[in-house]
């Protein structure tokens, strides 16, 4: 049940989403996940370019459909003078604006801090980017894995005598997406105690960076004397830690605690392994560890199988993982018991799984039901609502190309 008379945390705030793709549509839905009603201005006549993306069927993206779920659309030609007076007036209605363009494109369209500050002093507004709105890269074109190239993140993932290699999902638009949300929700408190809006800025690379829990720190305090470095398949500065094979499969193993490790030893049968010098602690088990993942291999590739080795570490607390497929991991009953693994029912698509929304709040325990728009649909709907456009002039204006709507 929701708490009061509030469907959600954010119920009762709007947003002005100038957003496609990943890193600015996830601030957006987020925010949609915790009850805020946001308007997905959609750039007439095709939309946000996500709608093109895989997996397509009926002219539907499921991809769009995963990032704009909770949005309403509005596909709107914001060149033409009718289009821009429009966003003009919504900009006035609405308590945040969150735009992912390159840095430049909004303040070109009419929209940027300086000019949407004028119609509304107290608006909070967000930019996403790949490197910022300012700096000597802020103009160059980016994407994600371009934020995590020039973080150092690309450069420490693969083998070590081998290339890099590109993780297969969208982790910085993501966490630039959910960065950009709790900047937002921060701004909107300190505008609730003072009554002053403010500007964002959010980039890619910045919160890339921000990943690096030791590399940075050890570079710079050794005076560049200890950095981590490609490692492949085991953990630089712990062991063990790191991709082991098993039997059938793989796992992960992180038993580097001295505990941990002593418990291992005894579960492979070999108790005095935690106490040889050559394992004695972990600098000790770092120099040495080609012989700890050969024993371990071993032992893993002895037991009955992998389910056998993975109930006996468990059973000991040594914290360990199988690494799995995805359609393995859309199966487990953990994530589909949470909501972490979620089913919903698009109107073009069918029943389909998406992630779910991982943030859980006490008072408001269920997610909200969140269809994702058919492009434009709520054009009407949002005019009429917010600055009383009459139906005749809407359709006027459709007629006119400067408002678009499909079935898709």
């Amino acid at each position: 049940m929701a708490s009061g008379n509030f469907k959600h945390v954010l119920d009762g705030y709007k947003v002005l989403d100038f957003t496609q793709f990943v890193a600015g549509p996830t601030v957006t839905r987020f925010m949609a996940s915790m009850g805020a009603e946001v308007i997905k201005v959609e750039l007439a006549p095709a939309g946000d370019r996500a709608r093109i993306a895989p997996y397509v069927r009926d002219n539907r993206s499921g991809y769009f459909v995963q990032h704009n779920r909770g949005k309403l659309s509005l596909c709107i030609d914001a060149r033409a003078p009718e289009g821009a007076a429009i966003l003009r007036d919504l900009v006035k209605q609405v308590d945040v604006v969150v735009e992912n363009f390159a840095p430049g494109v909004i303040a070109r369209m009419g929209f940027d801090y300086e000019s949407v500050r004028k119609l509304n002093p107290k608006i909070i507004m967000c930019s996403v980017s790949t490197f910022g709105q300012t700096g000597p890269l802020a103009n160059e074109p980016g994407f994600d894995f371009i934020g995590q190239a020039y973080a150092g993140v690309t450069g420490l993932i693969g083998e070590k005598d081998g290339p890099p290699v590109i993780p297969l999902m969208a982790i910085g638009d993501i966490s630039t997406g959910v960065h950009g949300v709790g900047a937002i929700a921060c701004a909107l408190l300190h505008r609730e105690r003072t009554g002053i809006g403010q500007y964002i800025d959010v980039s890619l690379l910045d919160t890339y960076f921000g990943y690096h829990d030791m590399g940075v720190e050890m570079y710079s305090a050794s005076g560049g004397t200890v950095k981590i470095e490609r490692s492949g398949r085991h953990y630089p500065g712990l062991a063990p830690v790191g991709v082991f094979k098993g039997k059938e499969g793989y796992f992960i193993i992180i038993a580097w605690l001295d505990h941990h490790w002593a418990t291992l030893c005894e579960l492979m049968g070999r108790p005095e392994l935690a106490k040889d010098a050559r394992f004695a602690d972990n600098p000790s088990r770092l120099a040495n560890r080609d012989t700890i993942v050969t024993i371990l291999e071993g032992w893993l590739a002895s037991m009955p199988s992998d389910a056998a080795s993975l109930a006996a570490m468990r059973e000991r607390r040594i914290p360990v993982a199988p690494i799995l497929a995805l359609e393995e991991v859309m199966q487990i009953p953990h994530l589909r018991e949470r909501g972490t693994v979620l089913t919903i029912n698009d109107r073009v698509l069918g029943e389909m799984q998406v992630p779910g929304f991982p943030l859980r709040f006490s008072e408001f325990p269920e997610q909200i039901d969140l269809p994702a728009p058919l492009l434009g649909e709520h054009n009407e709907m949002i005019l009429n609502k917010h600055l009383n456009v009459s139906a005749a002039q809407i359709s006027a204006l459709t007629e006119r190309g400067i408002l678009v709507n499909k079935p898709y």
